[in-house]
């Protein structure tokens, strides 16, 4: 029978991590004066003793190695119930929102989604937006250090392919886990400063920096503004397009340049590959609109690179309405959205790696066929890839085009409008953010979805996250034997 204390013990102390970063906006409206300080300090409270006793109950397990199984439990499971606890204040205090909403607001936050339910976010308390970037900004880095540490192990998605044991991206560099967790907090600590710093010096005021710098390192998206980035248009557009960029980048490679050895980072194939595809959708959909208007082109190319990056990395701001540059820029948008960011970093959707290495069996099968008796090898880098690494990738993309229709279909049998359900659908299990159709309000929330709706676009959210198969494992009976 699976011993479930070491899981129990780690949530709890995330839980109780949960409750101590509350305090900061419970001291942002104390300073400020604003009534709204009791909703964080009463959750504060909440998750510290809830989280403690949980800690406690388990504490015998101190020390304890996660078993395979175990590992699986507690990623979905911090990911279910950091959520549940990071959603108090939304309905202790302002906006004072139903369990759903809450529920779906901070999932939407830990799984860097940025999708929201709250239709006024001008009107919300400084430590009610606050909060929602401080969940972004835990979440994504949450998700790093799962995948650097516990998806290679769980060999979800082909991940086995980046085990420190067989391939440089860690390689001797960090060899343990606690090693790597401290290097990656460091890496993203930093580039939190250097981008808060960076939209200071762009025109934002202190508050803003930051609430912009969390969420944007994180890829989040979440704003203060119900324009979103429509509020900061001209230079705070380069800077947020320059470090969502950083932060869809393998992490690792940071840790190595900042110890001297930049080449990893230049030679990645996924940094390569996603900066010359970033290229690509921003000169298509530059030439589409120079073609279709007459507006000047400065302003459109800013236009483009800042809403083709967020849109590409998963962070989900937005400074226009997209809508408006036709179906052909449209279409573009959708299809980055479904390609992510790097591995190990927070960026989301299907990522990088999986479409290389579909790209590479796509070619080696068509090889085999006019020439089936060559020996051909599919690699990576200049590494061999496993059958098995294959093998995982084919059946991510599988599952994800499986799970994105049905999705679609049980979205569309709620009631929303076609269009609605398909970027719906799109927004949620790849994690990217915005969403458009009838039923989605001026500020892109989707606060008039049907309730069903909306646990459906939570499921999407944090199966999307999880990598998918990590979370669906978890439903096979043979996964619970022996």
């Amino acid at each position: 029978m699976t011993d479930f204390r070491p899981v129990g013990y780690i949530i709890g102390l995330l839980i109780t991590a949960l409750g101590i970063f509350m305090l900061i906006p419970a001291a942002l409206d104390l300073y400020r004066g604003d009534p709204n300080w009791y909703a964080f300090a009463e959750s504060a409270f909440i998750c510290v003793a809830s989280g403690g006793l949980l800690a406690m109950a388990a504490h015998d397990s101190l020390g304890a190695v996660l078993t395979l199984r175990q590992s699986f439990v507690l990623t979905s499971g911090v990911w279910l119930a950091l959520p549940a606890m990071g959603a108090l204040p939304f309905i202790i205090g302002a906006p004072h929102l139903s369990f759903t909403d809450a529920y779906f607001e901070a999932m939407s936050g830990m799984t860097t989604t940025g999708t929201t339910v709250i239709p006024k976010l001008d009107a919300l308390p400084h430590s009610a937006n606050l909060w929602r970037a401080i969940l972004q900004w835990l979440g994504g880095l949450g998700i790093i250090i799962v995948a650097m540490i516990f998806l290679p192990v769980m060999k979800v998605g082909g991940m086995q392919f980046f085990r420190s044991e067989g391939f440089d991206t860690l390689g001797k560099v960090l060899p343990r886990a606690r090693e790597i967790s401290r290097a990656l907090i460091r890496i993203y600590l930093g580039l939190s400063i250097l981008c808060c710093a960076a939209f200071m010096m762009s025109g934002m005021n202190l508050y803003d920096a930051i609430l912009h710098a969390l969420t944007t390192i994180s890829t989040g998206g979440f704003s203060s503004e119900d324009k979103s980035f429509g509020a900061y248009l001209g230079a705070p557009e380069y800077v947020a397009s320059v470090f969502m960029l950083l932060a869809a980048m393998p992490f690792i490679r940071f840790v190595q340049l900042v110890q001297g050895d930049a080449l990893p980072l230049w030679r990645d194939p996924q940094v390569r590959a996603f900066l010359r595809w970033h290229l690509y959708a921003i000169v298509a959909i530059v030439f589409y609109r120079m073609m279709r208007s007459e507006d000047p082109f400065w302003p459109t190319l800013r236009e483009t690179i800042f809403n083709v990056v967020s849109t590409f990395t998963g962070t989900g701001y937005s400074s226009v309405d997209v809508t408006a540059w036709g179906h052909m820029a449209f279409v573009i948008l959708i299809v980055v959205g479904l390609i992510g960011g790097c591995t190990a970093s927070t960026g989301c959707s299907v990522k990088v790696f999986r479409y290389l290495i579909l790209i590479e069996s796509i070619k080696a099968q068509v090889r085999r066929l006019y020439s089936p008796h060559r020996v051909t090898l599919i690699r990576y880098d200049g590494h061999p890839v496993a059958e098995d690494v294959v093998n995982s990738v084919m059946a991510f993309f599988s599952f994800f085009i499986l799970s994105f229709g049905l999705l679609i279909v049980a979205l569309a049998l709620t009631g929303l409008e076609t269009r609605t359900a398909i970027t719906a659908a799109w927004t949620a299990i790849a994690n990217v953010g915005p969403c458009w159709g009838p039923e989605v309000s001026a500020n892109g929330s989707i606060v008039n979805f049907p309730e069903t709706a909306k646990w459906l676009m939570s499921f999407g959210m944090f199966l999307g996250r999880l990598e998918l198969l990590s979370v669906l494992v978890l439903f096979l009976p043979r996964f619970w034997r022996g």
